[in-house]
């Protein structure tokens, strides 16, 4: 079912249109129910609806208090261990956990938020890993220091 509003602008199709709807027009008294429409009809009204904003997605930063930064996975040694290019230049022996080994696999060039050890700073535990296209966006965005830019 569609749910078309009195307004040209107000076609809805999916659920993230009905978001888009409430987001703009908010009166429920603008919706006729059980409207159907053909093809062509949506196919025109689809370049309406093309909008400019580009996908937002939500990620989790380093937390700068908590002793965490960005890195990036140099070589994989085994045993849960890895060396780590750490945003300060240095090289530092990483541990992964349990948790994130068992969740996500870590790839050689992975950007990952590592936390830096109190009692050893040249070892460190990692905290999460980007997935590529989370690393890109990061980078364009320039949240990515220089020296580990890679993405």
């Amino acid at each position: 079912m569609i749910y078309v509003s009195i307004y040209p602008s107000c076609i809805l199709r999916t659920s993230t249109d009905i978001r888009r709807i409430f987001a703009h027009c908010a009166r429920p008294e603008c919706f006729k129910y059980g409207y159907t429409m053909n093809a062509t009809d949506i196919m025109a009204d689809n370049e309406q609806f093309e909008s400019s904003e580009e996908d937002v997605s939500r990620v989790r930063l380093p937390n700068i208090k908590e002793g965490e930064m960005f890195g990036i996975a140099d070589q994989l040694l085994g045993a849960s261990k890895i060396k780590v290019m750490c945003e300060d230049g240095v090289s530092r022996m990483g541990r992964i956990p349990g948790k994130i080994k068992k969740r996500m696999w870590i790839r050689e060039g992975d950007l990952l938020i590592i936390s830096l050890w109190d009692f050893q700073p040249d070892k460190c535990d990692v905290r999460f890993r980007y997935t590529k296209t989370q690393a890109v966006n990061l980078s364009k965005r320039g949240k990515v220091p220089k020296t580990i830019d890679v993405f």
